[in-house]
């Protein structure tokens, strides 16, 4: 007899937190706030994730929830070639201002080039469930950009109430790299045609 394979569901639990850090985060445009930052052991893709929780996060009672894909050369260099910083930011003060946690998810590679291992892949979805369970957060309000996304976490035992959609930020120095992009580009995002 074959053993039945684990649901899930059961992945979610096999996550823990491993640290929690208040911290003061000052971003690039000045805005300030305060995060906890926390770590985690046993995610199923064995990246260090990192989840910031703010405006009271997880204690609230409907958390809007972000996942965000780390990004290098927008997040950190500010390069003007994408909008990740942007969505970055304005992610941060979102969610501070309702309570909620913003997810920021390693990828391989740097950021100059879609690696097919964002928020709405399989592996980073998996992680990214498991970090909100561990988090206690099970049925969040969702601020994204990727349509599946939503579907995925209810997949994985996470119960999505509400999905905040959120439209990238074109400029004069992107709008042509986000059109070229129709893989990390989904309707959702609304560019102008």
């Amino acid at each position: 007899m074959r053993p039945t394979p684990p649901t899930p569901r059961t992945h979610l639990f096999d996550a823990s937190v491993r640290t929690r850090t208040a911290t003061p985060l000052r971003l690039a445009d000045g805005h300030e706030v305060t995060a906890e930052l926390v770590t985690f052991d046993g995610l199923a893709d064995g990246r260090d994730h990192v989840a910031l929780v703010l405006g009271g996060g997880a204690t609230t009672s409907v958390p809007l929830v972000r996942l965000h894909s780390e990004c290098l050369v927008g997040d950190v260099f500010g390069s003007a070639r994408c909008d990740c910083a942007l969505r970055l930011r304005e992610a941060a003060r979102i969610i501070a201002g309702t309570g909620g946690v913003l997810l920021y998810l390693r990828q391989v590679g740097c950021g100059v080039e879609p690696t097919g291992d964002g928020p709405g892949s399989s592996a980073t979805a998996t992680a990214a469930a498991q970090m909100l369970a561990a988090l206690g957060v099970t049925e969040p309000d969702l601020l994204t950009d990727h349509p599946d996304e939503a579907r995925r976490l209810r997949c994985l035992g996470i119960d999505v109430r509400f999905v905040r959609p959120v439209r990238a930020v074109t400029t004069g120095r992107n709008v042509s790299y986000l059109r070229s992009t129709p893989a990390t580009t989904p309707p959702v995002l609304g560019l102008a045609g």
